[in-house]
């Protein structure tokens, strides 16, 4: 394999208070070179932007990972080894930043693997692909949102309802939020998702807390929106 990960940064205004690592789904098997153009990556360009601009005021840096190859690839898990990849360079660039992941799909997946970082404080996982046994000790001691369509027909909500479940047991806080009516792509209410990683970058710089962490126990797996 030639070709190495890519960093898309989105710079912040004055001094750096976190960094936001925004990583793009994928498929489960496939060793085809990730183009810019390619749909899974191209749809989180958005939404890195949309986060840049709400954090880029309050010292949040966005970063953009585009993948080596398009497949998770099991055992070899590339997205895995690439996001660890963006992470050692965040931490080079950065020391002592705290770093937020926000990830799509495969991404999600990625991003829930990648928590036991040092550097990293918090996960917002969007339509998370959660097989039934996804290893939840990497989100010990870290705050983890997963947001999730109730229509989704490629990663099944269900299986990161189970997820959150069992993570509860070892993350500090755990929310899952019910995106009502939409698919797996986000495109039937896109203005939610942006949204949520807007807030996600503001409560990252210490703006303002994410409304959802304040759902009560009754609704806090099953938050709906």
């Amino acid at each position: 394999m030639t070709t190495d990960p890519v960093l898309m940064t989105w710079r912040a205004r004055g001094p750096v208070r976190a960094v936001v690592l925004v990583l793009h789904g994928g498929a489960e098997n496939g060793l085809a070179v990730v183009r810019p153009w390619g749909l899974a990556y191209l749809r989180m360009v958005p939404l890195a932007r949309s986060t840049a601009g709400a954090g880029a005021p309050h010292g949040v840096e966005v970063r953009l990972l585009r993948n080596r190859v398009r497949g998770w690839n099991e055992p070899e898990m590339h997205p895995v080894s690439d996001a660890r990849w963006a992470l050692d360079r965040i931490r080079a660039e950065r020391p002592e930043v705290p770093v937020y992941l926000v990830g799509h799909s495969m991404g999600g997946r990625v991003a829930l693997r990648v928590a036991d970082d040092p550097a990293v404080r918090a996960v917002l996982a969007l339509a998370p692909w959660t097989p039934a046994g996804e290893p939840v000790e990497p989100v010990t001691g870290r705050t983890v949102l997963i947001a999730h369509g109730t229509r989704d027909h490629i990663t099944d909500p269900a299986e990161s309802f189970t997820y959150a479940q069992r993570a509860q047991a070892v993350a500090e806080r755990v929310v899952r939020i019910e995106v009502m009516s939409e698919g797996h792509a986000m495109l039937f209410r896109p203005g939610v998702w942006t949204r949520l990683v807007r807030d996600f970058a503001r409560d990252a710089a210490g703006v303002a807390p994410l409304t959802a962490w304040s759902a009560g126990p009754d609704q806090r797996l099953r938050l709906p929106v």
